[in-house]
C-alpha cells in the first residue's frame, strides 16, 4: 500500500509510448537511489510495494501499458520477477502432451550487463535481486568492485523493451495479439480499428480486471495519466480508456500526454493522412473525456506540411530515432509532472487541471529548454534578466510559432538549481540591475519573472533543489558545451565530462491556438485564432516546466 501517498496510475498505450514510457520509468528508478532524506518526490505516488510468492519484496510501477504482438522482444510478458515455475507445472491433463516453444529473444547486451551488475538468476528460474539499502527500487550502484553498465547504442534499440531497466509487475503488461508491430499487414494503422480494440470483450475486461487491481489497493487515488500515441491507431485505444476512466472513476484527475515520434516523410502521402486523422480524431476524442490532453512532439507541425524539428542549441540528438525523441519527452514529462507528485504541494492533478481549464478547452501545450541557459557564475535573477523580452523555452506541442498567441494559465517547475544560486549574489550597496534581484528567495525570483512575461497570466510555480537523474541507458545527447554540473561554458574544456544538466521547460494555456489541422474540425476562425562519445550525465538540473491550454 502507498500509505498517506496520493497515489496515480499510469497507463501506457502504443509502442512510442512505450519508449517515452521506459525512460520515464528509468529516471523515476534512478532517482530511488538517492538519500531519501533529500528527496521532494514522492515515490509513491508512481510505485508500488509488493511481495512475490516467495517473500521478496518487491517496488514496481503502478503501470498498465498495452502494445502490439511482437513489441516486447526479450521481455516476459508475465515479467519474471513473480513468475512461479511450479504453478505453470501443475497441469490437470493426463494425457499426451506436445510442447510447441518458440525461439526465446536475445537479450540486448545492454540489459545483460544490467542483470550481472543488479542481481542474479537463480537455479529455478527465478530473477533474484539484490539487498535493497532502502527498502525501495534496485540497489544503488556501486563504482568500487562492480563496472558500470553499457549505454546502449543507437543500433542496439528496436524495441523499447531493450533499454527498460525496471521490473514490472505481471498485471502491467497487456499485448493485443490481433495486430502486429512489425511489418506492412496486420497493422493497428486507424483510430476506428483502435476503437474497436476495447469494444472487443476480452480486451475491455482485460483493462478492467487491471485497473481493479490496482485501484482498489490505492489509500488516496487522485488520477491517472495517460501516455498515448496519437499518430496511429492507438489514439482510438486512449479514447476509449479515456472515455472507461471518465465514466468508471468520476471526480479522479486524467491527464493524458499525446505523443507523436519525430519529423515523418513527406513522400507517403497515404500514411500522412491517417496520421493527421488518427491526431485529429485522438485529439478531440481525448479532450472529452480527459482534464487536460497535452501533445508532445519534436517534429515543428501536426499537420500535412511537415516542419523541421526543434532545436534545443547544447543538445546533439538525431530526430528519427524513437531512442532520441522519446528521451527528450520523457525528461520534460518528469518535471511537468512534479506539481502532484510532491511531499509537501496540497496540489492533485484536478486542482492543476481546474487552474489550466478555460471555457471547457482542455487542450494545453508544453515547452522546455534543454539546458537552462545558467553561466557558471551565474545567479538565477542574472540568467532571467539577460533573456529581456524573450523566454527560453521551445515549444514541444508541434503548433508551430508561440507568438502572438495570449497566455491565460501556466505551472512551472524550475528544478536542479543549487540554493546559492537562487537569489542575487551582488556585494551590498550594488545597484540593482532588475526587480528580480531585489527578491529574497529563488520562489519570489521565479514568481516576479513570470508576472513580468505573463501580467494577466494565473500561475502557479515550483522551484526544487532535486535534479532530473538521466543515468544510463538515456543517451548521450549533450554538448561539451557543458559543464560537468550542467552549467554553459565560454570556452569549454576538451573532453569535459558532464555530471549534471540545466534544462528549462515550459506548458501554458494560450488565449488563442490553432493548429493547422484543427480548421477541419473547427473551421471559425474566431474561435481558434492564430557524435563525439562523452560521458553519460549522473542528473540534470533545472527542468523549467509551464503548461499552456488553449482557448
Amino acid at each position: 500500500m502507498a500509505g498517506g501517498a496520493r497515489e496515480v496510475l499510469t497507463l501506457q498505450l502504443g509502442h512510442f509510448a512505450g519508449f517515452v514510457g521506459a525512460h520515464w520509468w528509468n529516471q523515476q528508478d534512478a532517482a530511488l537511489r538517492e538519500p531519501t532524506d533529500t528527496q521532494e518526490l514522492c515515490p509513491d505516488v508512481l510505485f508500488r510495494a509488493g511481495r512475490t510468492l516467495h517473500g521478496q519484496e518487491t517496488y514496481t510501477p503502478r503501470l498498465i501499458l498495452m502494445d502490439l504482438k511482437g513489441s516486447l522482444s526479450s521481455l516476459k510478458q508475465e515479467s519474471g520477477l513473480y513468475r512461479d515455475k511450479q504453478l505453470d507445472a501443475a497441469i490437470a491433463w493426463q494425457g499426451k502432451l506436445t510442447t510447441h516453444k518458440e525461439e526465446l529473444h536475445p537479450k540486448n547486451p545492454y540489459l545483460q550487463d544490467l542483470l550481472s551488475v543488479e542481481g542474479v538468476m537463480s537455479s529455478d528460474g527465478l530473477w533474484r535481486v539484490k539487498s535493497i539499502s532502502n527498502g525501495k527500487g534496485l540497489p544503488p550502484l556501486t563504482t568500487a568492485a562492480t563496472p558500470e553498465p553499457l549505454i546502449p547504442t543507437e543500433g542496439s534499440v528496436r524495441v523499447w523493451s531493450d533499454f527498460l531497466r525496471v521490473h514490472l509487475h505481471p498485471r502491467s503488461i497487456c499485448m493485443i495479439q490481433k495486430y502486429n508491430h512489425d511489418g506492412e499487414a496486420g497493422r493497428l494503422g486507424a483510430f476506428g480499428q483502435g476503437e474497436s480494440v476495447l469494444k472487443e470483450p476480452r480486451h475491455l475486461e482485460e483493462l478492467e480486471d487491471r485497473l481493479h487491481f490496482y485501484v482498489e489497493e490505492c489509500d488516496y487515488l487522485q488520477g491517472f495519466q495517460v501516455l498515448c500515441d496519437l499518430h496511429d491507431g492507438f489514439s482510438g485505444v486512449g479514447a476509449k480508456a479515456a472515455e472507461l476512466l471518465h465514466d468508471e472513476y468520476s471526480g479522479r484527475g486524467i491527464i493524458t500526454w499525446g505523443l507523436l515520434p519525430g519529423p515523418y516523410a513527406l513522400g507517403e502521402p497515404q500514411k500522412n493522412i491517417y496520421r493527421l486523422l488518427n491526431t485529429a480524431f485522438g485529439l478531440v476524442h481525448l479532450s472529452a473525456h480527459s482534464s487536460l490532453v497535452c501533445p508532445l512532439s519534436l517534429g515543428g507541425s501536426l499537420g500535412l506540411r511537415p516542419e523541421p524539428p526543434v532545436n534545443f542549441p547544447h543538445l546533439r540528438y538525431d530526430a528519427t530515432l524513437p531512442f532520441h525523441c522519446s528521451a527528450i519527452l520523457a525528461t520534460a514529462l518528469d518535471t511537468i509532472t512534479v506539481p502532484y507528485r510532491l511531499y509537501s504541494s496540497p496540489l492533485s492533478m484536478v486542482h492543476l487541471a481546474d487552474m489550466l481549464n478555460f471555457s471547457g478547452k482542455k487542450v494545453v501545450t508544453a515547452g522546455a529548454s534543454i539546458p537552462f541557459p545558467l553561466g557558471p557564475s551565474q545567479s538565477l535573477p542574472d540568467t532571467l534578466m539577460q533573456l529581456g523580452g524573450a523566454t527560453p523555452w521551445t515549444p514541444l506541442s508541434a503548433c508551430g510559432d508561440p507568438s502572438g498567441t495570449h497566455c491565460f494559465a501556466q505551472s512551472v517547475v524550475l528544478r536542479g538549481l543549487d540554493k546559492a544560486c537562487h537569489t542575487s549574489q551582488l556585494t551590498p550597496g550594488t545597484p540593482l540591475p532588475s526587480l528580480l534581484h531585489a527578491c529574497t528567495t529563488g520562489e519570489e525570483v521565479l514568481a516576479q519573472y513570470l508576472q513580468q512575461q505573463q501580467p494577466r497570466a494565473r500561475s502557479s510555480s515550483h522551484l526544487l533543489l532535486t535534479p532530473c537523474k538521466v543515468v544510463p541507458p538515456y543517451p548521450s545527447l549533450f554538448s561539451s558545451s557543458l559543464s560537468q554540473q550542467g552549467l554553459v561554458l565560454d570556452n569549454p574544456p576538451t573532453g569535459a565530462g558532464l555530471s549534471f544538466l540545466s534544462l528549462c521547460g515550459r506548458g501554458e494555456h494560450p488565449s488563442a491556438w490553432g493548429p493547422p489541422f484543427l480548421f477541419i474540425l473547427e473551421p471559425d476562425p474566431g474561435r481558434l485564432g492564430q557524435g563525439t562519445h562523452q560521458t553519460q550525465p549522473a542528473a540534470l538540473g533545472q527542468l523549467h516546466g509551464r503548461w499552456s491550454g488553449t482557448g
